[in-house]
C-alpha cells in the first residue's frame, strides 16, 4: 500500500500523524470521561506501530529531556519554597504519599510476579506519571542483562501503562472527590469547614477583592457626575477614597473633569459638586456607587486613558511571605488590583490571607501608570514575548544531563539519575534561579506549553509506535489482573494519605484533599474536589505538594527498576 510505504520510508510523518490523531481523540468526552491526550497519543501510536515502522530512539530522547527540564522549571520555585518552615509539613506529607505511591505498585508487582518493565508500567499508569516510562526505560538499558531481555521489559512498560492509566486518572478523581470528603467527616461538614476557612482568610464578603479566582474578576473604570450632598464644599481625592473605603469598597479616583478641563487625580485634588470623576474597582462595587457619588455618565473623553492587566513575577525578597491584604495596603498598590495569583501555573484563591511567595505570578490590573509603579516594588514584569532564552535552556539540559550521566556502582548495581533525571533536577534549580533573578532565563508560556505537551507527547508517540508490534502480545500476558493491581496501586496511597492528613498532620480537610491530589500530581482530581465541596481552597495545599510529587514520582522510575532487579 502506497501510504504505508511512505510512512515506513519517512517515519517522521508517522510521528506527526500520531500526534494529530492523539490530540484530536484525547479531549473527546463520553459523558464526563475522556482518554486524555497522553493516553490517546500512546494508543494511536500503538495502532500505527502495527505497520512495523522503525524510528530512531534518539528522537524520543531529545523531546523527553526537553519535557523534563520544562517540568522542573515550572515547579522549581514552589519546590524550594517548600523547604521553608511554613512549607515543611506539606513537603513531608507529600514525600510520605510519594513513598506510598512507590510501595503499593512495588508490592502489587511482587504479588503478581511482574518483571521490572511491567512494574514500571504499573507505577506510571496507576500514579498517572507518564515520565516514568522514559526514566525506567533508561534505567533498564543500564542493567547488566541481555539486550533481548532489556527490550522485552521496555516494551512491557507502555502496555502496562495503558491498562492502568484509565483508572489511575478517572478512579483517583472519583475517589478523592466522592470518598475523600466522607473519610474527613462527611461532605457537608467539609463544605462548611471550607467556607469557614475562606471566612478566616478574609473571603466570602463583599470586600473580598477580587474574590475567588474562578469568579468573574473584571475590574471596571466608570465615570460619575458628583451630586451627593456629602461633597458640599469640595472633597479631596484622598478624602473621597477614604470615605468609599469606609463603605467597604476599595475604589480609586483616576481622573476628574472640571467643566471642560480633565486632570489626573492627585491626592490633594479637590472634587466639587457637578464635577465628573472616574472610579476604578470591582465592577459589583462600582455599580452601586450612584447612591454615594451620583449618576453614572457616558464621557468617552474622560474615560480615554491607558489601563492594563499585567502579569508580574514576584522576585523581591521583602514581598515573599506577605499576605494579600498586607500587599494591598502598601502605598505603591494605590489604584492597583490583584486579579489572579498563580503558583507553579496553578491558580489559587485570591483571599486577603493568601500568602504570596517568590516565583508566584500575580496579574495586576489598573492604569498603566499605577501598575508600572507597583511592578518596580514587587517583581518583574512578565510581559508577553515570543523569545525563549535558549542559552539558559540549552546549558540547563546539558549540565543536568552530565550530572545524571555519572554512574556509581553499589554492590555491582549501577546507580545514576540518568540523563533524564538530571534534566529534571536541572530544571528545578534553573526554575528557582529564574525566580530569584528574573532578568534572564525567560521561557514564555506558549514555549513552555510546547516543551511540556509536545515534548512529552512526541516521546509517547515514538514509544507507542516502537512498542506497537509487541503490544498485543504483551496485553494478552498481563490481562485483567493488571487492571485490578492498578486500581489497588492507585487508591491505596490516596486512602492512606487522607488518613495521614487528618490524624497525623492534622491539616484542614480542604488542605488535606488538595495536598493529597498535589502529591499525586493529579490536576483532574483537584478540579473534581473543588466542584464537590464548592470551594477553591484545596488549591492552597496543591502547589508545594505538586512540586514534590512531580519530582519524586519521576525519580521512582529509576527506583522501582532497581527494586525489582
Amino acid at each position: 500500500m502506497w501510504f504505508v510505504d511512505v510512512l515506513r520510508q519517512y517515519p517522521e510523518l508517522a510521528v506527526f500523524l500520531t500526534l494529530a490523531l492523539g490530540f484530536f481523540i484525547g479531549p473527546l468526552k463520553l459523558g464526563k470521561f475522556s482518554l486524555g491526550t497522553v493516553t490517546a497519543v500512546l494508543l494511536v501510536g500503538v495502532l500505527i506501530g502495527q505497520l512495523d515502522i522503525e524510528i530512531s530512539p534518539q528522537v524520543k530522547s531529545v523531546f523527553f529531556l526537553m519535557f523534563l527540564f520544562a517540568v522542573g522549571y515550572s515547579v522549581g520555585p514552589q519546590f524550594f519554597r517548600g523547604l521553608k518552615k511554613d512549607g515543611i509539613p506539606q513537603m513531608a506529607f507529600a514525600a510520605l504519599v510519594c513513598v506510598l505511591c512507590l510501595v503499593f505498585p512495588w508490592l502489587c508487582a511482587i504479588v503478581m510476579g511482574y518483571n521490572a518493565g511491567q512494574a514500571a508500567g504499573l507505577l506510571a499508569g496507576a500514579q498517572t506519571i507518564s515520565a516514568v516510562i522514559g526514566v525506567a526505560s533508561d534505567t533498564i538499558q543500564q542493567l547488566n542483562i541481555e539486550k533481548s531481555a532489556q527490550q522485552s521489559m521496555i516494551n512491557a512498560i507502555p502496555v502496562c501503562y495503558a491498562v492502568t492509566y484509565l483508572f489511575g486518572t478517572a478512579g483517583s478523581a472519583w475517589f478523592l472527590a466522592s470518598v475523600g470528603p466522607k473519610l474527613l467527616g462527611g461532605l457537608e461538614k467539609v463544605r462548611q469547614q471550607s467556607k469557614e476557612l475562606e471566612a478566616k482568610m478574609g473571603g466570602g464578603g463583599e470586600f473580598d477583592e477580587p474574590g475567588m479566582i474562578a469568579a468573574d474578576p473584571v475590574i471596571s473604570f466608570r465615570a460619575f457626575r458628583v451630586t451627593s450632598p456629602w461633597f458640599a464644599g469640595g472633597k479631596t481625592v484622598k478624602e473621597v477614597e477614604q470615605y468609599l473605603l469606609q463603605q467597604q469598597h476599595r475604589l480609586f479616583v483616576e481622573r476628574i473633569r472640571h467643566g471642560r478641563d480633565i486632570v489626573e487625580a492627585a491626592p490633594t485634588a479637590v472634587i466639587q459638586p457637578g464635577d465628573e470623576m472616574v472610579l476604578s474597582g470591582r465592577r459589583e462595587h462600582i455599580v452601586g456607587e450612584f447612591g454615594l457619588v451620583g449618576p453614572e455618565v457616558v464621557d468617552g473623553e474622560l474615560l480615554h486613558f491607558p489601563a492594563e492587566a499585567l502579569a508580574v513575577l514576584i522576585s523581591k525578597k521583602e514581598i515573599s511571605g506577605m499576605l494579600v491584604k498586607t500587599l494591598r495596603s502598601q502605598s505603591y498598590m494605590h489604584g492597583v488590583f490583584i486579579r489572579e495569583i498563580r503558583k507553579a501555573d496553578v491558580p489559587v484563591p485570591v483571599l486577603p490571607d493568601t500568602i504570596i511567595d517568590r516565583g508566584d505570578v500575580l496579574v495586576l490590573v489598573g492604569t498603566k501608570r499605577d501598575v508600572e509603579t507597583a511592578v518596580t516594588q514587587i517583581g518583574y514584569a512578565d510581559r508577553a514575548t515570543n523569545k525563549t532564552d535558549m542559552l539558559f535552556v540549552g546549558l540547563g539540559i546539558v549540565i543536568g544531563g552530565l550530572v545524571g550521566a555519572v554512574t556509581f556502582h553499589v554492590g555491582g548495581v549501577p546507580l545514576s539519575l540518568s540523563t533524564s533525571g538530571g534534566a529534571l533536577i536541572a530544571g528545578l534549580f534553573f526554575g528557582w534561579l529564574r525566580s530569584q533573578h528574573p532578568t534572564f532565563g525567560r521561557i514564555p508560556e506558549p514555549a513552555l506549553w510546547v516543551m511540556n505537551n509536545v515534548g512529552l507527547n512526541m516521546f509517547i508517540a515514538v514509544v507507542g509506535i516502537s512498542a506497537g508490534p509487541s503490544f498485543v502480545e504483551g496485553f494478552k500476558q498481563v490481562g485483567l489482573g493488571l487492571f485490578v493491581a492498578g486500581a489497588v496501586a492507585a487508591v491505596g496511597p490516596l486512602l492512606v494519605g487522607l488518613l495521614l492528613g487528618r490524624y497525623v498532620f492534622k491539616f484542614h480537610p480542604a488542605l488535606t484533599l488538595g495536598c493529597t491530589a498535589g502529591a499525586r500530581t493529579t490536576t483532574a482530581a483537584l478540579g473534581a474536589i473543588q466542584d464537590a465541596i464548592g470551594s477553591k481552597t484545596p488549591a492552597l495545599g496543591y502547589t508545594v505538594t505538586y512540586a514534590v510529587g512531580n519530582t519524586l514520582l519521576i525519580i521512582w522510575g529509576v527506583v522501582i527498576v532497581l527494586l525489582m532487579k
